[in-house]
């Protein structure tokens, strides 16, 4: 029977780890979320200094970044004197103020991390990781390698270090330069605590160096704890964990030490002086560290209080409900904030709603011939139905030169010469005139829109790998009302209404996930679309809404789409299916969605250096669409780049009101839910995806070196699932600078119309979604949907917040703005 060893005790060592490294999956399920996951135990501030000072990470602008903001008025004189009355009291005011715009502060701590580990290079004068990281990255680039390799490595059915032992024990060569490493991999069972006994000595120090050990490479073995936890994100699976990676490691480092220094080196207990402050000591505060809350909380505020005032006197509020001309969901995604903004504005008889784009329905998607299961719905849902494609007809194109034949030297030879020629006459071609190709990651691939899908499920046996086949008639009735009563929408149906999904469309671009819908799990919504549309049109399942009290007419008709964001196009399903009626109005109001599309992508082209905001919104489309597919663009579309609000409630609350582009949009109306019962729904999911969204990239804006993947301009692309700078790098976790270059890091403000009351019980009946709002990691505020009064969340409940400012300016025409200034614009109230 094992004891328990309370200085060292391995699997839960080994189990915290896993809790602090990065938790980003492969590529193609690039999902955002918040960085420092493992420290949202904690309060916001006393997070992220704890996070600074233990992994040396930049958790804030710098002092110099706030004084230009305050400079440039973008942090307002009487925002930060409130800001400083309230944390230091009103007397503390004159003297804090001067502080923060004059005083200088020191800042030269070094991080805690690494310190312990770094007595190697001072004693021994030997680099281990110059030494052993090269090494130990081909191999795990090796065995985790999904396609990019020409040789598969030799042994993936056993686990990493069972695959490690057999490839030595069978090989001519090996991966160690001396016997000893070679002998304990071999004949022993290599536990942790022995290797560690040998490098290190002495039990006390053997948590903190294996921290040491896995953050000087924090991307590897991020990836590496994430498939552990997740072996279905790989689809050419491999048994690894991290346990085996530590091992690995291990006997590399005393491979490495018996090379250079012989076999006679001692632990390193016996050349340590003073030993480092342990990695999870307490964090004392700094004036420093208070000085940079107070400027982070007026850069906030600043912001936040021109969105409360713009929507308190929103006067924007709908009188009537006459049937509308057409209905569109979308995603709450901001990038579709613009898009919905344009057609209210083309089309005032119109009426547009948010939420999330899976819209609903959970299952996996597996398209006609295709070998996997994809899941599209949100990370945390584990699906029980399975939806298949058929009547593909369209065949996937293929270049010639793509295949594993172009590897082997005879064929690859002749594919050099004579395709491989062709090839580059396209390539030189496609500098000058971008157009789509095979390699080209598109939204409008996911799906056929011609197909047929396997929605309904007629006999409940009807089961693949242990998924139902479709859903039956009830099971679509719940997912139909669930949607329509989230979102308010229970009566005054128009005869058309649009389900529109979204995804991205890029080349050369490995983070094309981080670019499709985050509720899909980083796939397009299309097949989405197209299924809650098939369920919203099938007479039995009208025929239980009606018995519920949601009465659909017999002529509204539901139309699936997709909203490519990058090329800002719409494409529809299903259109053979609409009434002759229904068919003519659609063809009109394709007309108001083309040209709202124009617009849309003239509003986007205002963050481009290369394109001319002062053409025409038609010119400017057809140069977004080329920008989509060319190989040399870095960024195809900015993201949620500047995203910072998410707002909960009805249209009419934020509708007239200009945000940027920098708000998630989720319908709601309290008069459908007074208890607060879909709003807890919605919260539970908007929390953490728009709060980890924002999170991701506040915290790769402000740190693009640790906590982003720096510029992808050298990337490269490691075995298909993740990146490195060049061919020895660690991985990049986070996003790239092009990403993040123009977002403004301040924490997503929810604003939730309701009563007051009825929030505060909703957000306390999960700890889990709570601890978003009481740890302040998502700042929350309500707006009374009676009166207009404004109440933020403060310490476990709300208080009355009174706007600093009266009004927002006014604004006739916005165009003329998008064309002339490139940085983010205050909030405007539209004429």
């Amino acid at each position: 029977m094992k004891t328990h060893d309370s200085l060292f005790d391995e699997h839960e060592v080994l189990h915290d780890l896993k809790h602090f490294l990065p938790a980003q999956a492969p590529l193609k399920d690039f999902i955002h979320h918040n960085t420092l996951h493992a420290f949202q135990d904690k309060k916001f501030y006393e997070a992220t200094q704890s996070a600074s000072e233990i992994f040396g990470y930049k958790v804030s602008l710098s002092l110099d970044e706030y004084r230009a903001l305050y400079e440039s008025q973008r942090i307002r004189k009487e925002v930060l004197d409130k800001v400083i009355a309230e944390r230091k009291g009103p007397k503390a005011v004159k003297e804090w103020h001067t502080n923060l715009v004059s005083k200088k502060y020191e800042s030269s701590a070094l991080p805690r991390i690494g310190a312990l580990r770094a007595n190697w290079k001072k004693h021994y004068r030997v680099d281990l990781d110059s030494l052993v990281h090269p090494i130990l990255f081909r191999v795990l680039c090796s065995y985790l390698d999904q396609g990019i390799s020409i040789w598969n490595f030799p042994i993936k059915e056993k686990t990493f270090l069972a695959s490690m032992r057999e490839l030595e024990k069978n090989s001519f060569s090996s991966i160690f330069r001396t016997a000893r490493a070679k002998d304990l991999l071999l004949n022993s069972t290599c536990e942790i605590r022995s290797l560690l006994k040998m490098l290190v000595g002495k039990k006390e120090l053997y948590t903190q160096y294996l921290y040491d050990q896995q953050f000087a490479h924090q991307g590897w073995s991020g990836m590496v704890s994430a498939i552990e936890d997740q072996p279905q994100t790989l689809l050419d699976r491999r048994k690894i964990s991290l346990h085996d990676l530590v091992v690995f490691e291990l006997l590399l480092e005393i491979d490495a030490l018996d090379f250079h220094c012989g076999p006679q080196w001692l632990p390193l207990k016996d050349h340590i002086i003073q030993e480092p402050t342990p990695l999870f000591a307490p964090v004392p505060p700094t004036e420093l560290n208070e000085a940079l809350t107070i400027w982070q909380e007026a850069f906030e505020w600043s912001y936040y209080d021109q969105v409360l005032t713009g929507l308190q006197n929103n006067t924007h509020r709908k009188v009537e409900k006459p049937r509308k001309s057409f209905q569109a969901m979308f995603c709450i995604d901001d990038r579709e904030c613009s898009l919905r903004r344009y057609l209210e504005d083309l089309d005032p008889a119109c009426e547009t709603f948010g939420t999330p784009g899976f819209f609903g329905v959970e299952f996996f998607y597996q398209p006609e011939d295709g070998k996997f299961y994809t899941k599209v719905c949100p990370a945390p849902v584990t699906p029980k139905y399975l939806i298949k494609e058929v009547g593909n007809k369209n065949r996937r194109q293929k270049d010639i030169h793509f295949s594993k034949h172009s590897h082997s030297f005879y064929s690859g030879w002749l594919i050099s010469q004579t395709l491989g020629f062709w090839s580059a006459v396209k390539l030189f071609g496609n500098i000058f005139r971008p157009s789509m190709s095979p390699a080209t990651a598109s939204s409008f691939k996911h799906m056929d829109r011609f197909s047929t899908l396997t929605i309904e499920n007629k006999h409940v046996d009807h089961r693949e790998n242990n998924l139902q086949i479709g859903f039956t008639i009830d099971e679509m009735a719940i997912r139909v009302e669930n949607l329509l009563k989230s979102i308010g929408l229970v009566d005054h149906f128009a005869p058309i209404v649009y389900v529109i999904g979204h995804g991205s469309s890029s080349v050369n671009n490995p983070h094309y996930a981080a670019y499709d819908c985050g509720a899909c799990a980083g796939r397009a919504g299309s097949v989405n679309s197209r299924v809650i549309s098939f369920m919203a049109n099938h007479p039995k399942v009208r025929a239980i809404l009606s018995e519920r009290g949601i009465v659909i007419p017999a002529d509204t008709q539901f139309v699936g789409g997709l909203h490519d964001t990058t090329r800002d196009e719409i494409v529809y399903f299903d259109e053979n299916s609409l009434s002759p009626k229904n068919l003519t109005s659609h063809n009109k109001n394709e007309i108001i969605f083309e040209k709202a599309l124009d617009y849309n992508a003239k509003e986007r082209s205002r963050r481009f250096e290369s394109i001319d905001t002062t053409l025409s919104p038609q010119k400017i489309h057809e140069k977004i669409r080329l920008r989509s597919v060319s190989l040399f663009e870095p960024r195809p579309e900015l993201n949620h780049a500047t995203n910072a609000l998410c707002i909960i409630g009805r249209r009419e609350l934020s509708k007239g009101v200009f945000l940027d582009r920098r708000a998630f949009l989720n319908s709601f109306d309290y008069q459908v839910d007074p208890e607060g019962k879909y709003l807890l729904n919605i919260l539970n999911a908007a929390a953490p995806v728009c709060g980890g969204i924002n999170l991701e990239y506040f915290f790769s804006r402000v740190d693009n070196q640790k906590l982003g993947a720096g510029t992808k301009l050298p990337h490269n692309v490691m075995g298909l699932f993740g990146v490195a700078n060049g061919i020895d790098g660690d991985l990049r976790p986070g996003l790239p600078s092009q990403m993040i270059e123009v977002h403004d890091p301040v924490r997503l403000l929810m604003i939730v119309e309701h009563f007051p009351e009825v929030v505060l019980t909703t957000i306390q009946k999960n700890p889990a979604t709570y601890e978003w709002f009481i740890n302040e990691w998502v700042n929350l505020a309500v707006v009374h949907p009676e009166t207009h009064k404004i109440s933020v969340f403060r310490n476990g409940e709300f208080v009355p917040y009174h706007p600093l400012k009266n009004r927002v300016d006014a604004i006739d025409n916005i165009a003329s703005l998008l064309e002339k200034y490139q940085e983010n614009l205050p909030v405007y109230s539209l004429n």
